[in-house]
């Protein structure tokens, strides 16, 4: 191994034993110095028209496609047969990563009327659709291999939350249109309607799959060769999200800190984040399914893809900057609530056996 194989093996296993602070120091950095990230959401590089309409491409689009395409290199068909065998525990995730989010954000918007602040109301509610509407985020692949969880069930959920994006996304939007009030209504029901539909499926879709086809054309082998170094593009493009999108909202929440605001919201998310950690719990002892499949179940339904959320605001809801406060603060919630139900479950128990 020369040298810089090393190098970058080394800062890859550092950045992934202490990403969640590196993502948190992000956050502070985009607080304290958001005018580079805001740059890196304003260059705009032309635009394509796809059927009906008009796709804008600027950078974070174009980060999160090569998130993505990377992602698909790392797919294992192979793995992937097994589920065949037990679809009910992969039907099983999906539903519940479907129905459980959806009911808690009706659950909040029927409490959150007894709120001071209704506008307060429709940003965490827009903000908490977002999240709720994505697939499930490819880190969790990381958790469950780290606590010995069934990688293919993993991969599976990632797959297919991530192919019926456009089916899934628009449901969930449309469905939280109806619980939301005015501009913030109209502007759901638009997205779903219009924009995201075209958007999952350039900037999220196509690139998962581009990302099968070239590892089948490469081969396993040569790509395995390259795992330190994909890693590593995939960490900077993931801190380059983060920071940039987090230099929109966190310098006024922070300028301006409405308290009890970010208390409700806080409480909220981890209620949230809790309730889809359980779900992944609860679906695996209904199935009675195995150690393994608890942990991917578990990861992949706590765990969503919140840096498609939060460009997806950028894109689609510049007006309001606000809605992405939510989705940065499931962005860290569930890393931090990963860590805590690794320990204390899966570590544990593997340590026991």
């Amino acid at each position: 191994m020369s040298f810089t194989s090393k190098t970058i093996e080394s800062v890859t296993d550092f950045i992934h034993h202490y990403f969640i602070w590196v993502i948190v120091a992000s956050y502070f950095v985009a607080a304290l110095l958001p005018g580079f990230g805001v740059w890196l959401r304003e260059v705009e590089l032309g635009g394509v028209a796809l059927l009906s309409n008009k796709i804008d491409i600027s950078l974070p689009p174009l980060m999160l496609s090569l998130l993505l395409f990377n992602a698909g290199l790392g797919v294992k068909l192979k793995e992937l047969n097994e589920l065949a065998h037990r679809p009910q525990v992969l039907l099983g995730g999906l539903l519940g990563n479907l129905v459980v989010p959806l009911s808690f954000i009706i659950g909040v918007s029927l409490v959150m009327t007894l709120w001071h602040n209704p506008k307060e109301v429709q940003h965490i509610l827009v903000g908490l659709a977002l999240v709720a509407a994505m697939p499930i985020a490819g880190s969790s692949t990381a958790w469950a291999q780290n606590a010995s969880g069934n990688l293919a069930l993993s991969l599976g959920l990632i797959l297919l939350t991530t192919l019926l994006s456009p089916l899934l996304t628009p449901l969930v939007l449309h469905t939280v249109g109806f619980v939301t009030t005015g501009d913030y209504s109209e502007d759901l029901h638009e997205v779903a309607s219009t924009g995201v539909v075209a958007f999952l499926g350039v900037w999220v879709v196509l690139p998962s799959l581009l990302g099968l086809l070239a590892q089948r054309l490469v081969g396993e082998a040569r790509l395995a060769q390259a795992k330190s170094p994909i890693k590593l593009v995939n960490y900077v493009i993931l801190l380059l999200l983060n920071y940039s999108n987090a230099s929109l909202s966190l310098p006024k929440a922070l300028s301006q800190p409405d308290f009890d605001f970010l208390a409700i919201l806080l409480v909220i998310v981890v209620a949230l984040c809790i309730s889809a950690f359980a779900t992944g719990y609860l679906i695996a002892r209904i199935c009675r399914s195995s150690r393994n499949d608890m942990v991917s179940l578990m990861f992949g339904l706590g765990m969503n893809n919140n840096g498609t959320g939060l460009v997806l605001v950028s894109v689609a809801l510049a007006d309001h900057p606000e809605v992405m406060l939510p989705i940065i603060f499931y962005n860290l919630v569930q890393h931090l609530i990963a860590s805590l139900v690794d320990f204390t479950m899966f570590q544990r128990s593997y340590t026991l056996l």
